[in-house]
Parts: C-alpha cells; structure tokens; sequence
C-alpha cells in the first residue's frame, strides 16, 4: 500500500479528521512522533516507501529527501518552503504544494496581540505580580503609532488591515508592492531603510533570505527609531540575535517580540530569559481556525499531487 508520512506538530498530537481523506483514498497514513518536531534521524526512518509526505516547519536535508526514493509530493500545511531542499526536489520532479494564505489569520492577530504585549510590557508586568511584587513600566497606546509591515502577503495584509483598523499609520514594504497587496487598508509604502527609520513598531511577515542572512543586524538596528518593537512571527534567521541583544541593551530596541527560534524549541536561553523579550512557541498558525484550514489544503493538495 502506498504510505504517506504526516509530520506537523499540530497533526502529530491530535489526529486530525481530514486525514481520513487520506486513508479512504487508499492510503497507508504513518506519523511522526506525537507533538514533536521530527529531527533527521528519526525523518531518515520514516520516509522510504513514503510516496507524499504532509510536511510541517521540520528541516528537511538532501540527506533525507535521498533516503525517500519512492516520493513523489510534499504539501506544506502553511506556506514557508525554506525548511525544504527545493533545488534536490525540483531535480528529483518532487511536487510541492503550500497551503498559501490558511493560517494569515491566526499568525496576523499573534503579531497584534505581540505588539499589545510589547507595548504595554504585559509578560514583564505579569510575571512581577505573580513573584508577589507590583511593577509598573509606563506603556504606549496603537493609535496613532507607526507601524511598518514588512512583506506584504497574506499575513502582512491581514496585518496591516488590523493594525490599521486599531488607528495606526501603516508602513509597508514588499519587493514587488503590488498595487491590490493592501487590499482596501490605505499604506505608504517605503523602501526597506526608510520604514525602519520611521516605524515605531516593525512587524516581520517575509521569508528568509535565499542567503541565510539576516535581514536586521547592526547597522539597520542603528537606523531604528530610538525605543522601537520590533515583532518577528516569520523567520528567525532574518534578525541578528547579536546585534539584536546589544540594541536592547542600548535601549534603541525597547521589545522583541517573537514566535520563532533558529531551534525549535530553543537550547540557548540567552535571548528568551532577557526581560524585554517575549518568547512564545510558534504558535501563530496554531488556532482552531487555522489548523482546520490549513490541513484541508494540504490534504486536498497532495491527493491533487498524487492523483493518477
């Protein structure tokens, strides 16, 4: 029987409905471990004899992508691919398909709530009341602020169009601004330097550089407003976790706000433990809503993939 690997955290914990689709289709559905992020040495034992894969953020190396002889498509549950070797699959005729725009919802009101959090210090403040003290850091209201978006897709619409509706001015940036990007929520857009030096709040919803370098490092932290948040629900790899601790430090970064680490979960607590970081487990995509819509792309798109 033709076996399709399941990998997604979300769908690993708790089985979802639509994968039957998958079985009543004639499908062998096998899963990676329950709730975890499988690495490549478990990947490497679940993927021969595997002709489609529901794949989530877990790296996939060419390593394992080798030991997959008999695959044939990769649907995403969401829309990033830079955790896939896309050059190895596109030379093997690999198909792979994204869930493009499922989870836009759920990741664009985490970065709303990240820049309520951020600015009102709510994780600081909590923490304090509950070890029995009172702290009060003075917080900043949306209305009014500049907030700079940067990539204008599904969730940076959606983003613009909350904190927009919130009162803020909005700053966009995307290579290819396209005119219909913001829909009806009226943006400026900025080159990439001049929405850092104008934006109050800076929230990230672009992929990672083809590169693998960081997007904000030293000399763009130096251009940002003094005591800007800056809110990452995208990539980790796109912020400078050096130059990012030496500008809170200076006080030219008040927060980071962020759902996504180069490791997941993270070894190295140095930026997560820092007092004007909040750390969350990437779980912007991870709602009731989301979840739903996302797997049901998914699978639709890889029955589509896999059809005779």
């Amino acid at each position: 029987m033709n076996r399709i690997l399941v990998t997604p955290r979300s769908l690993t914990a708790s089985p979802h409905p639509a994968i039957e689709r998958l079985r009543t289709s004639g499908f062998e559905v096998v899963y990676g471990s329950a709730g975890k992020t499988p690495d490549e040495e478990e990947l490497l034992q679940l993927v021969p004899g595997v002709v489609g894969w529901l794949a989530g953020v877990e790296p996939v190396s060419e390593r394992v992508i080798g030991a997959a002889g008999a695959l044939r498509a990769i649907s995403r549950n969401g829309t990033g691919v830079d955790n896939l070797p896309l050059a190895t699959l596109a030379a093997r005729g690999i198909a792979v398909k994204t869930a493009g725009g499922a989870n836009a919802f759920g990741v664009a009101e985490l970065a709303i709530g990240l820049i309520f959090a951020a600015l009102r210090h709510l994780p600081f403040t909590d923490a304090g009341v509950k070890a029995g003290q009172w702290p009060r850091r003075l917080g900043r209201e949306i209305r009014g602020r500049k907030v700079g978006v940067v990539g204008m897709g599904a969730v940076g619409r959606e983003t613009a169009r909350l904190a927009s509706a919130l009162g803020a001015t909005v700053l966009a940036h995307d290579p290819l601004q396209p005119e219909s990007a913001a829909g009806t929520t009226a943006v400026e857009w900025l080159e990439l330097e001049a929405l850092f030096a104008e934006a109050e709040i800076v929230t990230l919803h672009c992929p990672a550089r083809a590169d693998g370098r960081p997007m904000i490092g030293a000399e763009q932290f130096a251009s940002f407003r003094k005591g800007a948040v800056l809110v990452n629900t995208a990539r980790a790899s796109l912020v400078d976790d050096d130059a990012l601790l030496a500008a809170l430090g200076s006080g030219r970064l008040d927060v980071y706000a962020t759902d996504v680490f180069e490791q997941e979960p993270p070894r190295d607590l140095t930026l997560v433990k820092h007092d004007r970081v909040i750390a969350v487990s990437h779980v912007g995509g991870f709602t009731q809503e989301s979840v739903e819509r996302a797997t049901v792309a998914a699978v639709a798109n890889l029955l589509e993939a896999l059809a005779p």
